[in-house]
């Protein structure tokens, strides 16, 4: 046969072919100086084949070469340039690239709208997704991948009702499709809900992939349903999907959630492979269940190992030290954070407080929440119930006034704080004002605001108010009823105190030593005979 251009058309076949089968990027080259070669001009198909290979090997340069000199560009073209942007975490360009297609007029297919769906959830551009999402509706295109997809966007942007919305209205759903909807309950706080799309998943007969466990993993933590994290970890984790270092770690976390430490540990030993995740959810373990020693431990080994630690990391450590009062380590993890980047992070920048609090180093802590470039409930709330731990009780209040000056809207337990400080300064103005404040948002229901109301008016000798406050209360624990029982004792209302030791013994709840003491000491004469008396211990004081 001679070169005619039939002979040069089976050519480019064969280079297609060929380029799609390539391993390396070195192939890819050797097969596009072929192309230069033996095509005397531009094949479409061919150069959509050579920029979906550049891409898949990171190479957007050359890819972008190609695409650039092609003389007909069709929608494959636009897709896969597209997808290489997006593969590489180029979003901003991807977007103007994604505008200039518009600009073609080529029209778009599944796997163009799936590509700028995509490049909405990692934009967390809701707006652009929602155009999206209503150009699929108009045109028809919605399949299994393209509604999956859009499930995913929803997910991301933190719209779960909208993600919902949609899954529920796929006439089919697959494995993917699935774990998009367990993955966005899972990550946005609905555990529960989670779990029981995981359960009807496998009642319609799916098996679950890697991703799906992992999700399923996080929520059993979050939930502490460890009865359904054991059954995973026995039933697919150690017969289907061994040795996964993804799932390893969020059995790592899983059980650490669950307080199970000891578990997480084991897992944690036993793997043959260990990411920076991995170690973080270990360290994190230890730090949540109060084991600061045993994290700090873990991360010099992390350190030595040369294991890059990220920002969840160094709070988490930051915590054990605050546990241990580990105040020279604190330091140096502050001080490397501020050698690796100029501005901390609102977590760490809250956790910074926290410690330097817990540490006794009010002025520390002051300095870094007065240098954070935003501050929410949690900065504030950790200055503030660290200065009325440390004997500073004026700035604490100060700070509250403050935080509420940036309107930042305090938390049940900025407000328990604050009262403690009002308390403690025995300032019934302030805390009226703060009850005022309570009075007006869900925090009022609260049992440790409820108790650290009841305290505060004890504290200034309002024991009327206190009682009103105890009385009250949707609920009760045992904080509340020693406080209001103690709050009795101190201010010499003596039989009041017993009368509402014995309701409380009579409602069932322990009375601990400290109480007993307290009431003893304070009632002195008074004749321990009334508690014989139904009248006495059944009556509300």
């Amino acid at each position: 046969m001679d070169n005619s251009s039939g002979a040069l058309l089976v050519d480019s076949d064969v280079l297609a072919s060929q380029l799609q089968a390539c391993y390396t990027r070195k192939d890819v080259r050797k097969l596009h100086a072929s192309v230069l070669k033996y095509l005397t001009s531009s094949v479409t198909f061919v150069d959509n084949t050579l920029i979906s290979s550049y891409a898949r090997f990171g190479d957007l340069v050359e890819a972008r070469k190609v695409f650039d000199k092609m003389l007909e560009r069709n929608v494959v073209s636009w897709t896969a340039i597209l997808n290489g942007y997006l593969r590489l975490g180029l979003d901003d360009e991807a977007l103007w690239l994604f505008r200039e297609f518009i600009g073609s007029g080529v029209q778009a297919n599944c796997k163009t709208f799936v590509c700028v769906l995509n490049l909405c959830s990692q934009r967390l551009d809701y707006e652009l997704g929602q155009q999206i999402h209503a150009c699929i509706i108009k045109g028809k295109y919605s399949n299994l991948v393209v509604d999956s997809a859009i499930v995913y966007f929803y997910a991301r942007c933190g719209d779960l009702l909208g993600a919902v919305s949609v899954f529920d209205r796929m006439p089919t759903h697959d494995v993917v499709s699935w774990t998009s909807i367990i993955t966005a309950c899972s990550q946005l706080g609905w555990g529960d809900e989670a779990i029981l799309l995981f359960s009807q998943m496998l009642l319609e007969g799916f098996s679950p992939n890697e991703f799906t466990v992992c999700s399923v993993l996080n929520a059993c933590g979050d939930e502490a349903a460890l009865k359904l994290g054991r059954q995973l970890h026995v039933t697919i984790v150690k017969k289907i999907y061994k040795s996964d270092v993804f799932i390893e770690t969020s059995l790592v976390d899983m059980y650490a959630k669950c307080g199970e430490i000891a578990d997480s540990r084991k897992v944690f030993d036993e793997m043959r492979k260990r990411n920076m995740v991995t170690w973080t959810s270990i360290i994190a373990g230890y730090a949540r269940n109060g084991l600061g020693e045993n994290a700090i431990s873990l991360f010099r080994i992390m350190k030595r190992r040369n294991i890059y630690a990220n920002n969840l990391t160094m709070v988490s450590i930051l915590r054990a030290c605050g546990l241990v009062g580990g105040l020279r380590l604190g330091k140096e993890v502050h001080a490397q954070l501020i050698k690796n980047s100029a501005q901390i992070n609102i977590y760490l920048g809250s956790t910074l407080v926290w410690l330097y609090c817990k540490c006794s180093e009010y002025s520390t802590a002051s300095k870094v929440l007065q240098e954070m470039s935003f501050r929410d409930v949690f900065s504030w709330t950790a200055m503030i119930s660290g200065c009325a731990g440390l004997g500073h009780e004026p700035e604490a209040l100060e700070f509250l006034k403050e935080m509420l000056g940036e309107g930042v809207k305090p938390n049940s337990f900025t407000y328990s704080s604050a009262l403690k400080a009002c308390a403690r300064l025995q300032n019934i103005q302030h805390g009226r004002l703060i009850h005022s404040f309570v009075n007006k948002t869900p925090s009022f229901s609260n049992v440790y605001v409820g108790s650290a109301l009841i305290f505060m008016y004890s504290k200034c000798g309002h024991v009327s108010e206190a009682i009103q406050v105890f009385d009250s209360m949707p609920e009760r624990n045992l904080v509340s009823w020693k406080a209001m029982i103690v709050g009795y004792a101190k201010n010499g209302f003596h039989r009041e105190a017993l009368k509402l030791m014995y309701r409380m013994q009579a409602e069932g709840i322990e009375v601990d030593d400290y109480i007993i003491a307290t009431v003893l000491t304070a009632c002195g004469d008074i004749d321990r005979n009334m508690e014989h008396s139904p009248e006495y211990c059944l009556q509300s004081a």
